[in-house]
């Protein structure tokens, strides 16, 4: 009889960058409300992984200077173990998301978390964190700030840049 496969939990952490700032200033900037300007990061076996401009990153949970995250999602269980899943960061890293590939815009944490996720459970991360770069983009004054947006790099401070080399992240 064979043994049955581990599960292990997925969280997505959903942080607001403008600390409730883009809540209050977006319908006078925007025309538009927004909730926050989200930044995600994927929990599982015990850590928490995230990308930024200088690559795929990774703490104990809510251990970058963020601190604590503004929401938890519950995406589920996955039966890809530890082993499987750092082999495929180390991919990812190699290819996808190298931290000269950041953009803000395009290619950012919300990516990464959404990319992983599928990886790990099928489930794709909630629309309203991954549309909100064309949302912000359908404004006028999005489209004005674009090119200052387009030059600022997201690193969030506190965690330790991913590598398979030192078997452990």
């Amino acid at each position: 009889m064979e043994e049955p496969l581990a599960l292990h939990p997925v969280k997505l952490y959903v942080y607001d960058l403008s600390k409730g700032m883009a809540r209050r200033l977006s319908p006078l900037m925007l025309g538009k409300q927004l909730d926050g300007i989200w930044h995600t990061s994927i929990i599982v076996h015990k850590d928490e992984f995230f990308y930024g401009s200088g690559g795929i990153s990774s703490c104990a949970p809510g251990g970058t200077l963020l601190g604590p995250p503004d929401s938890v999602v519950d995406l589920g269980n996955t039966e890809v173990t530890e082993e499987i899943f750092l082999e495929y960061l180390s991919s990812l890293g190699e290819s996808m998301f190298r931290g000269e590939s950041y953009n803000l815009f395009e290619h950012n944490c919300n990516t990464f978390s959404n990319e992983v996720a599928q990886f790990l459970t099928g489930r794709k991360i909630p629309s309203y964190i991954t549309d909100l770069p064309a949302e912000v983009l359908s404004t006028p004054f999005g489209q004005a700030l674009r090119p200052l947006l387009d030059s600022i790099q997201i690193q969030p401070p506190g965690g330790n840049s991913f590598s398979r080399h030192n078997g452990q992240s």
